[in-house]
């Protein structure tokens, strides 16, 4: 920790911890876990999107698995090499939508390895039990395709039925290596990510963190920013979101908030009223084309396409305003006081990923609103000192569902993943954020209480799970806590000879 603590960039402190993954696995997850309030940023966002940046620069040492262009016909035989035959978590990137630094190819390595090292220390996974896996099927970044340094495929991306037969080929391998694995899409480009949920997540046990695990953390956070107000859970059904960003995490999260709705009594048709979503191109609304299937449930009937988000807060009054968009700095100061003028707690979320593609920032909306918002980001901000208080901005990571919600499938055997599982994530999740944290405008746990709240989570989806006939499990467990509990890895060192009893 001395060496950790004297490198000046957080860049050097994500090398220097691969490093020492590298040299002694047990020694860093036990420093990962103890100090994961402050090292969740350096070993995830938004170090990692750096880290992604210059990744054949600082290659060092191979982790995980690739699966190139070339290996077409061959997947079956290849995962074989890996010599784990009880893998529970894989965590599988095409590298096409790294956080909002676009395609990055195969240097997109960066997301799972990240996302496995929180499996373990959020989660309580068995390190030798996850496996971060690339697809690597070229780039369209040309500056990957000139650099000499690009680990990848020197080609433009597979697309079409290409793609889609390779991704085939690819999940039919894993699932004839280890039938009960659990698969975590990650950082997929929109016109990927939900045709291929929509057409594994009933064949096999898969979710995609970016749609399902955004809109569950975000629910979470929605859920603890109407307590700040004193209202009910029913008043979720009543609150006006307008949602900038219509991809595939902007619509994760509106099909969360949405489920929400639907639990408190709305159909799904009034659910979707409450929406105002926003694109490059402006409102979605009446006479819109070539809208995806996914996005049709929100086009607003009611109004002309195209107005712009301005225009659309000064109609509809929102009380929520979400930030998916991928753009930084998108939320103008006439955006923030206009809502403000309308709003007594306005409710705003860049979440946006890495830092610099924010929306907006917390101090900007901590000052656009005089103090009165109730903030929360994608990426980490630092506190904001102003008129002499100070307001804590939280950070809406993933980490506080996935990790969770992969321990309680695993555990559990569950045949599944379902969306109702997400929703009993994020209320957990809500339950964790204390009344003294809401009194500092928090709506997020402390991180220090990741690991209690992955095992929460986790509890909840097995209970889940054995109770709506999802689990493969011979035994059902007689006390459903003490099982997961005891399923959770802890790092330390296990004594190479048994002492003999007597």
């Amino acid at each position: 920790m001395n060496r950790y603590h004297s490198l000046k960039t957080n860049l050097e402190k994500y090398v220097y911890l691969t490093e020492l993954q590298d040299r002694n696995e047990t020694i860093f997850y036990r420093v990962l876990m103890d100090n994961i309030d402050s090292m969740a940023r350096i070993i995830y966002t938004p170090t990692v999107g750096e880290a992604c940046l210059k990744f054949g620069h600082q290659y060092r040492r191979p982790r995980g698995m690739f699966f190139s262009s070339l290996d077409r016909g061959e997947m079956h035989a290849m995962v074989h090499n890996w010599t784990a035959d009880d893998v529970e978590v894989i965590v599988v990137t095409d590298g096409s939508r790294i956080l909002g630094l676009g395609d990055l190819g195969a240097h997109g390595m960066g997301i799972p390895i990240g996302k496995v090292a929180l499996y373990v220390a959020g989660g309580g996974l068995h390190p030798a039990r996850v496996l971060p896996i690339t697809i690597d099927i070229g780039t369209n970044n040309e500056a990957l395709l000139r650099d000499p340094f690009y680990l990848g495929m020197n080609h433009r991306r597979l697309k079409g039925e290409e793609y889609f037969s390779f991704i085939e080929e690819f999940l039919s391998a894993v699932y004839a290596r280890w039938p009960k694995v659990l698969v975590q899409f990650e950082d997929f480009e929109n016109s990927a990510a939900l045709p291929i949920l929509d057409k594994y997540r009933e064949r096999y046990l898969c979710f995609n963190d970016d749609i399902q695990g955004t809109g569950s953390v975000t629910l979470g956070c929605l859920l603890c920013a109407l307590r700040a107000q004193n209202l009910p859970p029913p008043a979720i059904k009543n609150q006006r979101i307008v949602c900038l960003g219509a991809g595939s995490a902007g619509l994760g999260v509106c099909n969360a908030i949405a489920m929400a709705m639907r639990e408190e009594g709305h159909s799904d048709a009034e659910a979707h009223k409450q929406f105002w979503l926003v694109d490059k191109d402006g409102l979605l609304g009446r006479g819109r084309k070539n809208t995806a299937p996914a996005q049709d449930p929100y086009v607003r009937q009611d109004a002309a396409t195209g107005a712009s988000l301005l225009e659309v807060i000064r109609q509809v009054k929102p009380t929520i305003l979400l930030g998916l968009s991928g753009v930084g700095g998108m939320f103008k100061e006439e955006h923030i006081r206009e809502m403000a003028k309308y709003c007594k707690r306005p409710v705003i979320f860049p979440l946006s990923n890495p830092t610099k593609n924010a929306e907006c920032t917390a101090e900007q909306a901590f000052r656009w609103t005089n103090g009165t918002a109730i903030f929360a980001s994608g990426s980490p901000f630092d506190p904001v000192q102003m008129d002499g208080r100070t307001f804590y901005p939280t950070q809406g990571n993933n980490m506080f569902i996935f990790p969770g919600i992969g321990l309680g499938v695993v555990a559990s055997r569950a045949k599944k993943v379902t969306d109702r599982m997400f929703y009993v994530a994020a209320q957990t999740l809500a339950k964790y954020v204390t009344e003294e944290d809401l009194k500092h405008s928090r709506v997020y746990p402390d991180m220090i209480e990741i690991r209690q709240v992955s095992k929460s989570i986790a509890v909840e989806v097995a209970k889940l799970a054995l109770s709506e006939g999802l689990s493969r499990l011979s035994r059902p467990p007689e006390d459903v806590e003490k099982f997961i509990a005891a399923s959770q890895y802890e790092p330390s060192y296990a004594p190479l000879i048994l002492k003999r009893k007597g």
